[in-house]
Parts: C-alpha cells; structure tokens; sequence
C-alpha cells in the first residue's frame, strides 16, 4: 500500500503548489491576430483582455492592483474585461473601482458581464460600478470606435447562461462590411456568433480548465465552455476566430495546476 502514500503526498504536493504559486503566478499571453476586414486606422491597434477576476475570498483588490498596472504599462489602445468580475460578493469589486477607474486606453474600456456577476445577485450594481469606473458595459448593444474617419465595432451580449443574450440586437446598426470584435464570457457562444458577420469573439468563463493534468488536459471546464477551452480557435463555417482567456483568478477551489492566470495582449493587424 506504499503506492497508497505515494499518491496522496503526491496530491499534497501538487495542491500546495497550485495554491501557493501557480495560482498567482500571471503569464501574459501576446498574440498577433490577422483580421482581414481591420480599417488601416486600426493596423497595430493593441487590445488587452482580462477576464475572470473572481474578487472575493481568495483575490483582493491588491492583488489586483498589480494586474492593472501590468495593464498600463502595456499602454493599450483598447481594454476588454469578459465577464465574472467577483464571485459570490461585490464588496470587493466596490474597493476596486477606483483602481478600474484609473486605467487609460485612448479607444476605450469594455466590460461584460459573466455568470458569477449575476449569481452575487447585484448585477445592476456591477454595471453601475463598472460605469462608474469607465467602462462602457456591452449588454446586447455595441459602440462604434472612430479613428482618421475609419470605425471598429466592438459589440457584447449580456451573459449567455443567466442572462438574455441576444446578438441581433447588439449587431444591430453595424454597417455591412464593418469589422466587428465580439465581448461574450461563454467561449461556446462562438457557434452561434459564427453566423453573424464577427471578427473577432473574445471569451473567458473556462479558467482554461483550472486543473490540468499531463496528457490529459482540463479535467472539468463549466457550461458552454466544453468546446472552447483556453487559448485560440477557429469556430464555424466562417471560421470566425475566438480567443478564451485562462481568467485571473479561481472559484470553487483556490488552486490552479498546469494553468497560469492570463493577461493577453492582443496586436491586431489585417
């Protein structure tokens, strides 16, 4: 039975060490995405995502603090915040906004809301918070951005497990031939973004998995986030790009193995 003893020091082990780094331990994720339709205004434009932050028990404002300023020092054009900014409470996130609010981006701060966002059951408040911090919150609407008189269209739907997602809606008005970043937490909404005229969607909501296992991968990922799971694909007939960032920080268990939390910086280029 020594095997025995064997595996659960071994489990010991790795739960000391996804809890006491891995979870901490941010990597940022730079990508060079080709969008055919980018105005030339557009070229080079840089976009970081963040997503997942669980504020709450195990991420404090602090810690976030130090993810912000990584933020501003990439000097972004463009920021995107996709989804679950707390956990199970919004006091946290209140200490936070401040800190949000002091982020620059010369195109703009975007945010949508996640699951967990409305599990707090504040979820007018976290829109009204995010306000308050500058983002523009895309709930089924989008905003045009304007550069040497060419537009980028960056659209969101509000949360596709909780929420009332509706893509028509927030594409609405979008001229035909626009190039159009999507903002939608659920990574497997991408089957039906595909067959809209999207660019780009940009994801969180699987936190990559969380627990990955050599060989085998993520052990366990939520609701419409099964097929899309970390990083970059390619959905549908369209083959519309969609990116699934890992997330910042944790739910359920206070441990991340084999799955860094991500920052991605996006240059976006035709």
């Amino acid at each position: 039975m020594k095997w025995v003893g064997g595996l659960v020091g071994l489990g010991v082990v790795a739960c000391t060490y996804g809890y006491a780094w891995e979870r901490t331990a941010l990597q940022i994720e730079r990508v060079s995405l080709s969008l055919p339709r980018l105005p030339n205004s557009f070229a080079d434009c840089k976009l970081v995502q963040f997503s997942d932050v669980h504020l709450g028990h195990f991420f404090k404002p602090e810690q976030l603090q130090g993810v912000l300023d990584l933020i501003q020092n990439e000097q972004p054009d463009l920021i995107c915040f996709t989804g679950d900014i707390v956990d199970l409470e919004t006091q946290s996130f209140s200490a936070a906004i401040p800190m949000l609010a002091k982020l620059e981006a010369p195109l703009g701060k975007f945010a949508v809301l996640g699951n967990h966002d409305y599990r707090a059951g504040q979820q007018h408040a976290i829109r009204q918070g995010w306000a308050a911090a500058g983002f523009a919150v895309l709930d089924n609407r989008h905003v045009a951005l304007g550069k040497n008189g060419d537009s980028l269209y960056i659209a969101g739907i509000d949360d596709a497990l909780v929420g009332v997602p509706d893509l028509p809606k927030a594409l609405a008005g979008i001229p035909e031939g626009a190039s159009v970043i999507l903002l939608a937490h659920e990574p497997d909404f991408a089957e039906e973004a595909a067959r809209y005229p999207v660019d780009l969607q940009l994801s969180g909501h699987s936190h990559g998995g969380q627990v990955r296992l050599p060989l085998v991968g993520h052990v366990l990922t939520p609701k419409l986030a099964t097929k899309y799971v970390k990083g970059l694909y390619h959905a549908g007939d369209s083959q519309m790009p969609v990116y699934v960032n890992r997330g910042l920080g944790t739910t359920i268990l206070p441990v991340r193995f084999l799955c860094r939390p991500e920052l991605t910086v996006f240059t976006l280029h035709q």
